[in-house]
């Protein structure tokens, strides 16, 4: 404010000073600011890397600083995983293929170009029922982003019944039925890509007195566990990632179940936590894989005149990372940008 004036003669008071506007856009917007005048100013406080995060299919828009139109993309992408059979086997955790920290990146135009993201939904898990055959869970479904595919986790083998082969194999495959396939769970990193995406299912097993106890679901980074004469598989162990500048888990599968006469056991989840475990009679019903994680759901338990449901799968997950003057913009609005670490 200006100063009074005095009190004796004629002296004027101070003028108040003028005031000033500060506009502020985030850096992880993609925003820029342009401003007429010379004696006003834009700075600039960019991000280390932007970080963008897609938990449902969408597009991202990449805005590149103009001295280099090929963007360098760092990425992680996840499918999502397969569905827990009713009283039967684990789901496969969804396929599993990153850049970071030490792959090769993926280059995009930016200049504000846009492109589609696809992020795959959980397989279901098989319903309660009773008798013969059980119910086989549902496939996950892959995720996508340029040139980069990940499969969906396969299913796990339900009890009493066999369907086609291509539904227990994916990402990471489901866990085995010991009544089928010589008790073989189904294969993972189908299709074959380098790196690897993904492990088998771990092989189903028999009690002596010939009681069925079913294989994990394949993680990311083993394959399931095999059943033993007394219990369920352990699902495969996923794998830890650090693009957004945490240490996250992905991609475990899920824990077999076991047919509970006279006291078989459920398999647990994935020892990373994002793959579903099998839970014991009467409930039966078995957890599902953690979301956009890519975990494979549980497998079902039960008696036959009970038999629990499968858990579902995980959906999955893409995150891209950009350097620091290509800011992304994304939608729709549940997907997010932030500032990360370069």
């Amino acid at each position: 404010g200006g100063g009074g004036g005095s009190g004796r003669g004629s002296a004027n008071g101070g003028s108040g000073g003028s005031g000033i506007v500060v506009l502020r856009a985030p850096a992880a917007s993609g925003a820029g600011l342009t401003v007429t005048g010379c004696t006003n100013t834009v700075a600039a406080t960019p991000c280390g890397a932007y970080v963008a995060t897609f938990n449902a299919s969408g597009n991202v828009g990449i805005v590149d600083s103009g001295a280099v139109p090929l963007v360098d993309l760092d990425y992680l992408v996840v499918a999502g995983g397969g569905g827990g059979a009713q009283n039967g086997a684990g789901g496969g955790a969804g396929g599993y293929r990153t850049s970071f920290p030490s792959g090769t990146v993926l280059k995009a135009i930016g200049d504000g170009n846009t492109y589609t993201v696809t992020v795959g939904g959980g397989g279901a898990g098989g319903p309660t029922g009773a008798g013969e055959p059980g119910t086989v869970g549902g496939n996950g479904s892959n995720s996508v982003f340029l040139s980069i595919t990940s499969t969906g986790g396969g299913a796990g083998y339900q009890s009493g019944g066999c369907g086609s082969a291509s539904t227990y194999t994916g990402g990471s495959g489901g866990g085995g039925n010991p009544d089928t396939s010589g008790g073989t769970g189904g294969a993972g990193n189908t299709p074959p890509v380098s790196p690897s995406q993904g492990n088998s299912g771990g092989n189903g097993a028999t009690s002596p007195s010939g009681y069925r106890r079913y294989g994990g679901g394949g993680g990311a980074s083993t394959s399931g566990g095999a059943a033993s004469s007394t219990s369920g598989g352990v699902g495969g162990t996923g794998l830890s990632n650090s693009i957004t500048g945490s240490s996250i888990s992905y991609s475990g599968g899920g824990g077999g179940g076991s047919v509970q006469i006279p006291s078989g056991t459920p398999g647990a989840g994935s020892p990373c936590g994002t793959g579903g475990g099998s839970v014991p009679a009467p409930s039966g019903a078995a957890v599902s894989g953690t979301v956009n994680r890519g975990g494979g759901g549980g497998g079902g338990s039960g008696d036959f005149s009970f038999n629990g449901s499968g858990g579902a799968g995980g959906s999955g997950i893409v995150i891209i990372k950009s350097p620091t003057g290509a800011p992304m913009s994304v939608s729709p609005g549940t997907n997010t940008v932030s500032c990360g670490v370069a």
